[in-house]
């Protein structure tokens, strides 16, 4: 998980950033962005934040990248990189968990379920896949919000979408594409340039710092519910 900042304070890149504010961008697993304003609320510090090709639903994610397709393309070279990264940090992991077992993990979730969960306190690995899926935790967000998904992303299946949840919030847009799989959303016969997820990205981030008020007034947020 990770997330990248796009406009830190006193940035001087363009005119379009501000001077005290930040915009978040989460990709890929970067469900931690969204975890985070969730917590945090008016207090992240944060105008706006964009996720593109989040996992909604941990548990979801996992089953999807066990299904046998995505487990020959995916999920095994992921828990091989794990392996590595577990191998690469081996005398001190050691003290706390048995390296030889979790080498053993054949999925994900088994990596998860032998580490992961354990490393981070949890009872159980559906614990902390239930901790860690933002999608039911979307309603107690507080800032701008535009996530974009395509259908066929085997990291986040359709049926995880929080479409219902989504509905309800009018400062949280759900971009959905037919296309576009997992952070991919190449246009074009011949894809080369800008494509879609970066034009979107562009005009989101213009858009926030550009006309605040008017973002603003579209999500029902108030200035006072900012400075609460």
């Amino acid at each position: 998980m990770c997330f990248t900042p796009l406009a830190r304070p006193h940035a001087t890149v363009t005119d379009v950033w501000s001077s005290t504010t930040e915009v978040l961008e989460g990709r890929s697993c970067c469900m931690v962005l969204l975890n985070y304003l969730a917590r945090k609320r008016t207090e992240s510090g944060l105008v706006a934040g964009i996720t593109i090709s989040v996992p909604w639903d941990a548990l979801k994610f996992s089953s999807s990248m066990e299904e046998p397709l995505n487990w020959l393309l995916f999920n095994r070279h992921i828990t091989k990189s794990l392996h590595q990264i577990l191998n690469r940090h081996r005398k001190i992991l050691e003290k706390v968990v048995d390296v030889d077992y979790v080498l053993k993990a054949r999925t994900i979730r088994e990596f998860d379920e032998r580490f992961t969960s354990l490393m981070f306190g949890y009872n159980s690995c559906m614990d902390y896949y239930r901790d860690a899926s933002p999608g039911k935790k979307l309603p107690n967000t507080a800032v701008p919000i535009l996530c974009l998904n395509a259908a066929d992303d085997p990291f986040s299946p359709q049926s995880a979408f929080p479409v219902s949840i989504v509905q309800d919030l009018p400062h949280v847009a759900l971009v959905l594409t037919a296309h576009g799989g997992h952070i991919a959303f190449l246009q074009g016969f011949f894809p080369r340039g800008e494509n879609y997820m970066e034009r979107l990205f562009g005009q989101f981030v213009h858009a926030v710092f550009e006309h605040p008020k008017e973002i603003k007034q579209a999500c029902g947020i108030r200035e006072e519910q900012m400075k609460d």
